[in-house]
């Protein structure tokens, strides 16, 4: 038998070799944990009553190095506990500038759910990461309270000062200057609405597109598939976007500045693309799973008893802004626009509220040819579309329009009855004062179109939707406009 000091003296190198091993171990895995983060945190998106998408990009670090975010490739978990709760890993690849994007199916209609993910650059090594909270939508048979935001125009280069803007192309309409950057001290979180929106902690967030300036600053423009992503980095890694997308689930639309560039079509041979253009969109926003086969970004969402929501495409299907008003003349497109009025006809809901990212009724700017109120630009089909309307009743069925686009806010009436709301930039710095029913400039110089609200003095804000069930029957839609410190600027109710 051998003495046990001699025994542990015999033992001791091998003990000393797994305790190094160990370390080393350990040491490495904290290692590869530390060199991958997730900078521009998580977003949820397109939530329905049953199903959510959940994407994270992974990086190498989460504050800008040379005005952009450099990626990593690796591997994100996603955990989603609550009701059917279940795991799913995903790949972070360089073709899809390192976003990991999953769907969770089969969930529970009005339902709260937590996404728990766990980041790394193998399997075998993964830390924790961030966490989103997000509900499913309460469906047809619900009669729940709906709360939520639309926006758009979040100019990342004019709220921060880039010195990069050819001011000479930037002057308002009214010819006054550029507005001045903020000021705050906390300028560095990133845009103040964002704080005063989830404050508001509501359902969730919809961005009418102009999400990112690829031509602000326009000296460069943004044009190569690197250009354009590090518009999204520069944007999303502000903390205040992290912050409110890990509690509030999100739509999202495109518009001109965030397609190719302002007032743009599918024409004119230059960078980006129209292939490009939406390559970066589907790349960048969770409008559906990555790789889909046939993507569709029109869409509508049946939200609740009470309420349905319709967000159209406004880029991808458009004809050249340029041609001819007339009945071939279309921003939608033949499929889309068949969809739109079929899917109108058949809704039940009270109440039918057609986002979209440019104005139907305005008034706007007379020189622009890029919409449905432009004189020259699409006023035959928004026509076309105003008289279905009409003919099918919907019109006089709680239908209203939300836009974005149009740099303040509003409330208008068409002659027709038919009624917009106007969400206005989200920024002080990339807000303006519009145009006026019967100003000569604009597209109602006759003064036809009646406006409750105009936004005065000029601020950025959002707008804050509320359907609110009153009685086993009835309910009531109420609009505010807030401005980007979110106090209220002016209120209306429809039953």
């Amino acid at each position: 038998m051998i003495p046990l000091r001699q025994s542990l003296l015999l033992l001791l190198p091998t003990l000393l070799f797994t305790a190094c091993k160990d370390s080393s171990q350990t040491k490495s895995a904290a290692s590869t944990q530390s060199a991958v983060h997730a900078g521009l945190g998580i977003m949820v998106g397109e939530v329905s009553p049953n199903s959510a998408l959940v994407q994270l990009r992974l990086g190498k670090g989460d504050q800008l190095v040379e005005r952009d975010l450099p990626g990593r490739a690796g591997i994100v978990e996603f955990a989603l506990l609550g009701d059917n709760s279940q795991t799913i890993t995903a790949e972070a690849k360089a073709e899809h500038d390192f976003i990991a994007r999953v769907k969770f199916e089969n969930l529970k209609a009005g339902t709260q759910y937590q996404c728990k993910t766990r980041i790394g650059t193998d399997k075998d090594h993964l830390g924790d990461g961030p966490t989103a909270t997000f509900k499913t939508l309460p469906g047809k048979k619900s009669a729940a309270t709906t709360r939520f935001v639309v926006v758009t125009g979040m100019n990342y280069a004019k709220f921060h000062g880039d010195t990069r803007i050819d001011k000479a192309e930037h002057l308002l309409e009214n010819n006054t200057k550029l507005p001045d950057p903020y000021a705050g001290p906390d300028k560095d979180l990133g845009y103040p609405a964002l704080a005063a929106i989830l404050k508001q902690k509501p359902d969730f967030f919809i961005a009418t597109g102009d999400n990112v300036y690829y031509d602000t600053p326009n000296n460069p423009q943004a044009r190569t598939i690197s250009e354009l992503r590090q518009k999204w980095h520069e944007q999303f890694v502000q903390p205040r976007y992290r912050n409110l997308f890990a509690a509030v689930p999100t739509y999202w639309m495109v518009d001109d500045h965030d397609y190719r560039t302002d007032d743009c079509d599918n024409t004119g041979e230059y960078d980006p693309t129209p292939e490009l253009a939406q390559k970066t969109m589907l790349e960048q926003l969770p409008y559906t799973k990555m790789d889909e086969a046939k993507p569709l970004t029109y869409r509508t969402h049946r939200i609740s008893r009470d309420l349905q929501i319709w967000l159209p495409e406004g880029r991808i299907y458009r004809s050249p802004n340029s041609m001819e008003d007339g009945p071939g003349k279309t921003i939608w497109g033949a499929r889309q626009k068949a969809w739109i009025k079929k899917t109108l006809s058949e809704s039940d809901a009270k109440y039918k509220l057609f986002i979209s990212a440019t104005p139907m009724i305005g008034p706007d700017d007379l020189r622009k040819t890029d919409n449905h109120t432009n004189v020259g630009g699409f006023r035959n089909e928004r026509d076309d579309f105003f008289a279905f309307l009409k003919e099918s009743g919907v019109d006089k069925n709680g239908f209203y329009f939300i836009c974005g686009d149009r740099h303040w806010q509003y409330h208008s009436v068409d002659q027709s009855g038919l009624e917009e709301f106007s969400c206005g930039a989200l920024i002080d710095a990339n807000a303006r004062l519009g145009r006026k029913p019967g100003d000569p400039k604009s597209t109602d110089a006759k003064g036809l179109i009646k406006q409750p609200y105009y936004q005065t003095p000029r601020s950025g804000g959002f707008l804050m939707v509320e359907v609110k069930p009153e009685g086993d029957s009835d309910a009531k839609l109420k609009i505010t406009w807030h401005d980007e410190h979110g106090q209220i600027l002016h209120t209306t109710e429809k039953n």
